[in-house]
């Protein structure tokens, strides 16, 4: 025999109706049917009832809205004839259900019983339908047998009773049997319900007092879920488990099925199925006693509550005091307020439990009614309430004496800057279950998914800003890498944000990354920093990062609240690396302590890799002596092309018109951008320089650097070719060629020109390759030397896309 329960959704129209019919009647073993009331139809009841309770002449009106909906799904399920007939049985149910609503109008009075025969309407109603839907099939009043007691001014089943009755009905079942769920009656025959999730309850006693081969409880998902699918996407249906792990993650918000369903069953060791009944096909989710190894995670799947408060109670006469855990309960219990989440520290000085926000003032009432006399004896000192609050908890059967979950855990949170504010963790090492505000809920659920592999992917969420030539071609590597990180990295970069300064454009779930410029143009708002940067902080996206591939000191400085907000930052923009002292440490030192990351590899030497290595020697212990450098690819291109064919101006403009310098090449003439480089590299050396330390003589002289526009520069630059010819023979013949480097040593720095032999490492450096040699203690004989490609928008795209697989990897 098996029990297969249908909810709501599943006999919430005639459609659905009709695959329940096809489910059912292709069983090939004798079937019992539990069924819950229409979707949305005890609701609908339940406030009709409070409303006819107030006098509210609306209690008909839903009345009549729910009479027509069942007048519907019956008119579309059978022919004219039959439907005719159908509806007049249901007539008188709805006539009954008239009466008791009407009499509750009158005397604007509803007691508990009432309340229970207007609840039961729904799936008696429901019930009949399915029962006259599906052939064969017998409809069984459940009232009839499953019978309840009042236990604690609550109904609860009397299981006893419950399967004497079901069992004298045993041997006159047919092949299939249609039971009402979620209703029941006392031993006064008088109507009762069994509370929210009572149709799964009903289906687990029928189970269990019929040693049923599984219960299959059908709903509108493929099964449990490793999240919430609503809030992470990449949430996926857990194959298989136990009674226990399935019983966490219902109480923890998994809402499948209903916490007390499951323990009939598991004390028949029954199996429970959970099934779609939209994809019937579908394996769904097994639960049962054995706990099934899935592809060897640590964790089966993650919970959350939401909307509730942190009620904590605190001071120092409570250490070493019997009974103050107990008072506080009993305090709670006395309103009828249910305690999800317990945690206390260690100390006894303070002990906080999670109530449901409704509950919450009354709760604060009742604790300081209960402690008054400690309160006013200062032995208790604080009972305080957080609103807001949220609940996440991790639950799996592999967690047991398995090292390093904690600590994965509450790295996940920290690194996305998620505060915790309570911890609770049984002795099962079953679940472990934590408190952050509401507002960190996504981000939160979204860091301990992929912390723990249950996402197939780790995601990335970038916003950039600056579409020039880098930033293009940074989306152009991304698309040509996307399907390599996938499937080697385990890894997928979202656009979720793109600005320029004209437009912007933003989108939680991710923007096309092919098409991302043409939808900037035509979708996007006018530009904005500050919304942008607060759309960033209020997404609160975990591994969230901003990419910066302009030279604006605007966007450099939003830098600091991005960090805050824990958001890392890739930049190729050297603003604000090469700024105050001060700001540089404060955005270094902020990085660390929220655990996310201050990338800027492409400030010196655009793809080449040279502040990382620099940072590996410091951090194991070096002490960087000195450094000298030619930084510039695009003055290093001037100075070994210049030639008597090629005099200085026309290379100037070559350089500019393939993009080795700036649209204004004073900007690179000057100095100021070795200058910013070798200033950055001295303080990632750990010398605290500014920018004022480093002397510097501009590439050409200062007087031709002072013309208005850039065409008159271009003009009065041809005055100088015939000088820098002449100076460029001279060392010609002598063997030497120009250099304009920048060195660092005994704490001083410097940019200039500097002349070099054949025997000199820059001696040989081709078109705009850079170059740096690091005298260090570990290199005092032999300098460590990195050289290669320094220049071009190319280069430089493909070493931000090398910080983000950091930031990524982190």
């Amino acid at each position: 025999m098996k029990v297969l329960k249908f909810g709501g959704t599943s006999v919430g129209s005639s459609d659905s109706i009709l695959l329940v019919k096809r489910i059912v009647e292709s069983q090939q073993e004798q079937v019992i049917v539990v069924v819950s009331a229409v979707g949305g139809v005890t609701d609908a009841l339940i406030r009709a009832a409070e409303m006819a309770q107030q006098g509210n002449q609306e209690c008909f009106d839903i009345y009549s809205e729910i009479k027509e909906k069942h007048y519907k799904i019956i008119s579309e399920l059978f022919p004219l004839n039959e439907a005719r007939n159908i509806k007049f049985k249901v007539d008188q149910l709805f006539d009954e259900l008239s009466t008791i609503v009407k009499g509750v109008f009158m005397l604007k009075e509803m007691t508990y019983k009432s309340k229970a025969i207007i609840s039961s309407f729904g799936e008696r109603i429901s019930s009949f339908i399915l029962s006259e839907v599906i052939v064969e099939a017998s409809l069984i009043e459940s009232q009839n047998f499953i019978i309840t007691d009042k236990v604690f001014g609550k109904e609860a089943v009397n299981i006893e009773l419950t399967e004497k009755n079901l069992n004298t009905l045993k041997d006159n079942l047919g092949k299939i049997s249609v039971f009402p769920g979620f209703i029941a009656s006392n031993q006064k025959n008088e109507i009762t319900t069994l509370g929210r999730g009572g149709s799964d309850y009903t289906a687990a006693i029928i189970a269990a007092t019929y040693d049923a081969s599984i219960l299959e409880i059908w709903t509108d998902v493929n099964g449990f879920m490793t999240a919430d699918p609503k809030i992470i996407s990449r949430a996926y249906c857990i194959d298989s488990l136990t009674y226990s792990e399935a019983m966490e993650l219902s109480h923890f918000g998994a809402k499948v099925i209903f916490p007390p369903t499951i323990l009939p069953v598991y004390k028949k060791n029954i199996p429970i199925r959970i099934k779609n009944t939209f994809n019937p096909d579908a394996v769904g989710t097994l639960i049962s006693n054995q706990a099934l190894p899935v592809n060897g995670k640590k964790i089966k799947g993650i919970s959350s509550v939401k909307d509730v408060s942190l009620l904590t109670v605190q001071g120092i006469g409570m250490i070493g005091v019997t009974g103050i855990a107990m008072r506080l309960f009993k305090s709670l219990a006395q309103k009828d307020i249910n305690v999800i989440l317990i945690s206390q520290a260690s100390s006894e000085n303070s002990i906080s439990v999670v109530i449901d926000t409704p509950t919450a003032e009354s709760a604060v009432d009742m604790v300081k009614l209960e402690f008054s006399p400690e309160i006013a004896l200062n032995q208790i000192n604080n009972i305080s309430v957080e609103t807001d609050m949220a609940i996440i908890a991790i639950v799996g059967e592999n967690m047991k004496r398995t090292t390093g979950i904690s600590g994965t855990l509450f790295e996940s949170m920290g690194k996305n800057g998620i505060n915790i504010f309570a911890i609770a963790q049984g002795a099962s090492e079953l679940n472990i279950s934590f408190v952050v505000k509401d507002k960190d809920l996504k981000k939160g659920l979204n860091a301990a998914h992929e912390a723990f592999f249950l996402s197939q992917y780790a995601v990335v969420n970038l916003f950039l800003v600056g579409t020039g030539t880098v930033g293009k071609m940074l989306i152009e590597k991304i698309i040509a890498q996307t399907e390599k990180l996938a499937e080697h990295n385990k890894l997928k970069i979202r656009v979720a944000g793109i600005s320029n300064s004209r437009k912007m454009l933003l989108d939680l779930q991710g923007l096309n990354v092919k098409t991302l410029f043409d939808d900037l143009t035509g979708q996007g708002e006018k530009a904005n920093l500050e919304v942008f940067k607060e759309h960033i902080i209020r997404y609160n996206l975990a591994n969230s990062v901003l990419v910066d591939c302009t030279a604006n000191a605007a966007v450099a400085s939003v830098y600091q609240s991005m960090l805050e907000s824990n958001v890392s930052v890739v930049t190729a923009n050297k603003i604000a690396s090469s700024s105050a002292f001060v700001l540089y440490q404060k955005l270094k030192s902020t990085a660390l302590n929220k655990g996310v990351k201050f990338l800027f590899e492409t400030n010196v030497g655009a793809g080449l890799p040279i502040i990382a290595p620099l940072n590996s020697m410091v951090m194991s212990g070096d002490k960087i002596l000195k450094l000298e450098a030619v930084l510039s690819g695009s003055l290093n291109f001037i100075v070994n092309t210049v030639g008597q064919s090629k005099p200085l101006s026309a290379v100037i403009q070559e350089a500019r018109d393939k993009g080795f310098t700036e649209p204004d090449p004073r900007l690179d003439l000057s100095g100021i951008d070795v200058v910013r480089k070798i200033l950055i590299l001295a303080r990632e050396s750990g010398y605290p320089m500014e920018q004022s330390d480093i002397e510097v003589t501009p590439f050409v002289p200062q007087k031709y650097m002072d013309a208005h526009t850039i065409e008159q520069f271009m003009n009065n630059i041809k005055q100088y070719d015939a000088d820098f010819e002449e100076y460029r023979k001279e060392l010609v013949a002598k063997g030497k060629k120009l250099r304009y480097a920048a060195k660092l040593e005994n704490g001083k720095a410097s940019v200039g020109f500097i002349e070099v032999d054949s025997q000199h490492p820059f001696y040989d450096l081709e078109g705009s390759n850079n170059i740096i040699l690091i005298n260090s203690e570990h290199y005092k004989e032999h300098p460590m030397q990195i050289k290669g490609y320094g220049a071009g928008a190319e280069v430089t795209a493909a070493g931000v896309f090398g910080d983000i697989i950091k930031v990524a990897n982190q």
